[in-house]
């Protein structure tokens, strides 16, 4: 007799990790590979945190912390919010995660019930609907397109609402996979219009710092109801040491410390007690984005001459967003195509987007300057 299986666990895949398992097994038979599939830094952690880390073995027995994380970070991460972006925040409604991903499941068990329905853009990061579908709430695709800057507006949640009431919005601003970002004017009518409507709010805020001439604003700025998630992977550079934070709104502050109390105990301590000293490494996260910047311009002048020419603006984050229609209609297979023939790793846009995905790919240009002229010339010397 067959065991049972739970429905909640079959989910699709995450495709950029499928991408990077191919890459992996090509540089396993030592081919060349340019890594643009993952959002990854190609940078490691920040000189002061691998110094703290180090005296932190040294000295401490790396226990476990309480499950809000430890008064230190906690209020660094207060500190943070102060001194970059004027917001006041009570280093009691943060809470230290393992990464971002810990965030989201937090956030949506303590906000929205099985049934519920959550607006999120599309294309968008594909985990957020996986773990709603996992949870039995019900993801509500906002279909956006470069018109929309691939963000969700007021005029896109009337138009889900006809099909029947939102209970949450996930908005992400710089966007993965589009880099978009909202200016100010614009994140402030969609907390009002969520405010307006009953719409619970969790934003998405783990680029926050990875810019290109325009200003992000937490949306701490606008409201204390929403739930921020951000991270020390992307900005930070920490990826591999698996922590985020949360700002919790004062409502579902003991709700969120109770389950992360019986799901999770507490984040990694040695990454705690590390990730005090990256809130004093600006210098060298500044030229990470430097860096970014960089490479960044590159892409955007190499790409439409290697005939990726329909691009999205890029304003954060480090991605660029293409719609590949005119060259196919199955991105899974022509990023397969390019990997196997080129050596460059990419993302089919299908992972980020069911309605349009198959005509769309996304360029990560987090790597190493050398892996993106790398990639471009590989590119370049594509009979395709």
């Amino acid at each position: 007799m067959a065991l049972k299986q739970s429905h909640r666990s079959n989910v699709p895949a995450f495709i950029v990790m499928e991408v990077m398992r191919a890459a992996a097994e090509r540089e396993a038979s030592k081919q060349a590979v340019y890594h643009l599939e993952v959002g990854q830094p190609g940078t490691g952690a920040p000189k002061k945190v691998i110094e703290a880390a180090k005296h932190a073995l040294d000295t401490d027995k790396i226990g476990y912390t309480v499950a809000l994380g430890i008064p230190e970070l906690r209020e660094a991460i207060a500190t943070h919010y102060k001194s970059d972006y004027c917001v006041d925040v009570a280093s009691d409604d943060v809470i230290v995660t393992t990464g971002s991903s810990t965030g989201f499941l937090l956030s949506f068990l303590s906000a929205f019930d099985p049934g519920d329905r959550v607006a999120l853009a599309a294309p968008g990061y594909p985990c957020y609907r996986h773990i709603l579908n996992m949870l039995g709430v019900e993801p509500v695709l906002l279909e956006t397109g470069p018109e929309d800057r691939y963000q969700p507006s007021p005029d896109l949640l009337k138009q889900a609402m006809q099909n029947g009431k939102l209970d949450g919005l996930i908005l992400a601003s710089p966007s993965n996979p589009s880099g978009t970002m909202l200016d100010d004017a614009e994140l402030k009518a969609l907390i009002e219009f969520c405010q307006e409507h009953g719409i619970r709010l969790v934003s998405d805020e783990i680029y926050q710092g990875i810019s290109y001439g325009r200003n992000f604003q937490t949306a701490l700025s606008h409201t204390k109801e929403a739930i921020i998630i951000n991270s020390f992977s992307k900005y930070f550079s920490m990826t591999g040491w698996r922590l985020g934070w949360m700002v919790m709104p004062k409502d579902l502050k003991r709700q969120i410390e109770s389950m992360a109390q019986n799901l999770f105990i507490s984040a990694p301590t040695l990454s705690q007690v590390a990730a005090v000293a990256a809130f004093d490494a600006k210098e060298e996260l500044e030229q990470n984005i430097c860096n970014y910047a960089k490479n960044r311009e590159v892409l955007l002048n190499a790409l439409p001459e290697l005939g990726f020419k329909k691009l999205a603006p890029s304003d954060g984050a480090f991605y660029i967003y293409a719609d590949v229609s005119d060259l196919t209609d199955d991105s899974v297979t022509f990023c397969q195509r390019i990997l196997k023939e080129t050596g460059v790793a990419v993302t089919p846009g299908l992972d980020f987007d069911p309605f349009n995905g198959h005509h769309t790919m996304r360029f990560s240009f987090a790597a190493g300057h050398d892996e993106i002229i790398g990639a471009i010339e590989a590119l370049r010397n594509w009979k395709r």
